[in-house]
């Protein structure tokens, strides 16, 4: 090897080459691994979106059927009984319709 201000360099053309052609195949290794890493993150991405239109479809679906669970129209004549307990029942609201 060869002293020149202060840095070392190489005389020979065959150590020169060996090393550019090490450093681009450790180039062409780290673009390969980058673009596997990217197709996975692509795919998890997908794999998260999916099953997030999922979750979105089902609350939306247990929202509409509790919508209509409330919505739904009683009739005027007929009043409210809830069951207390034994033979005992409780009616609201048939002294307030007349």
């Amino acid at each position: 090897m060869q002293r020149w201000s202060g840095q070392v360099r190489p005389r020979s053309s065959l150590l020169r080459g060996l090393v550019w052609f090490i450093g681009a195949v450790a180039g062409l290794a780290a673009g390969a691994i980058a673009a596997v890493l990217a197709v996975f993150f692509a795919a998890t991405m997908m794999v998260i979106a999916f099953m997030a239109s999922i979750l979105l479809a089902l609350a939306s679906t247990a929202v509409r059927a509790r919508r209509r669970a409330y919505a739904t129209v009683a009739d005027p004549n007929v009043i409210e009984a809830r069951h207390v307990g034994g033979h005992s029942w409780v009616a609201y609201g048939w002294d307030s319709r007349r």
